[in-house]
């Protein structure tokens, strides 16, 4: 049986909301502060997700929490219409701010997993997420990031038999540009609205589509809209030894982004998706 969030606030001590302040950011789900006799919560709640979206999320939480690597808020309770999380506070943005999320990134990154994939799929934004375990990054990505999303693309209009066809053509020839590299867990949706500064100033992540994947896929994400200060990319490469190429296949990692917010905002994605198409077709 489902339990109202004000339910276990009040069997979990910490008595009735006192105040609720709406947060923004959120496109997909409500998002607020609860003021209670023991202190602030942060609820996500959305009475139409699907039954595994928010679980999917809170797993996506604990996996980034148990690394150590960057601050994660705590997940307090799940259940289907809704998630309680650690409230991180809010400030400005310390003079490190950008230096330290480049630093505990690197740190996330140099852990190496086994495999590609998951331990179950998830959401990127509001798009189901495909996670199976796979040896190869090459199939992974190709087959459960970039085909999976042209094909529903497909299906609903938003993309020609010429388009599918080119897609399907750079999607078996990934090796050609992405060099072989170890799986790590990434948030898997880092932009600058999933980054968080918290009460200290120090940068927190939120909102994962985590899986394990290309440490360069998380980078090249980092640019898509309008990327992250100098700073970060300064540090992140003086913590990884990572080598600047990465931006040279930022836009073939990007794809894969740029699909889904085709599928999830139509039609004006689609003229990034073709120029990065023609180009790795030609």
């Amino acid at each position: 049986m489902t339990r109202t969030f004000e339910d276990w606030l009040l069997d979990n001590g910490y008595g009735e909301i006192r105040q609720r302040q709406p947060l923004g950011g959120g496109c997909i789900n409500d998002v607020s502060r609860l003021h209670t006799s023991r202190g602030t919560i942060v609820l996500k709640q959305n009475p139409a997700a699907p039954r595994d979206m928010f679980l999917a999320e809170a797993e996506g939480l604990k996996a980034l929490a148990a690394t150590g690597a960057i601050k994660i808020p705590t997940v307090l309770h799940q259940q289907q219409d809704y998630l309680l999380l650690e409230d991180l506070g809010q400030s400005s943005k310390g003079s490190d701010y950008w230096a330290q999320l480049g630093e505990r990134l690197a740190a996330l990154h140099s852990q190496e997993q086994p495999q590609f994939g998951f331990t179950m799929d998830n959401y990127c934004g509001a798009t189901r997420q495909l996670n199976p375990v796979l040896d190869a990054g090459h199939d992974f990505f190709a087959e459960h990031r970039l085909m999976a999303l042209g094909r529903r693309a497909f299906e609903a209009g938003l993309m020609d038999t010429t388009r599918l066809q080119q897609l399907e053509s750079v999607a078996a020839r990934l090796e050609h540009w992405i060099p072989e590299q170890a799986a790590v867990l990434i948030h898997g949706d880092l932009w600058s609205g999933n980054v968080h500064c918290d009460l200290g100033g120090q940068p927190a992540l939120i909102d994962p589509a985590c899986y394990w994947g290309w440490a360069e896929a998380e980078l090249a994400m980092t640019a898509l809209f309008g990327g992250f200060a100098p700073g970060f990319y300064e540090a992140y490469a003086a913590a990884s030894g990572m080598d600047s190429d990465w931006q040279e296949r930022a836009s073939l990692y990007n794809l894969y982004h740029l699909l889904n917010h085709l599928l999830l905002f139509g039609g004006s994605y689609l003229q990034s998706v073709a120029s990065i198409l023609k180009r790795y077709s030609d």
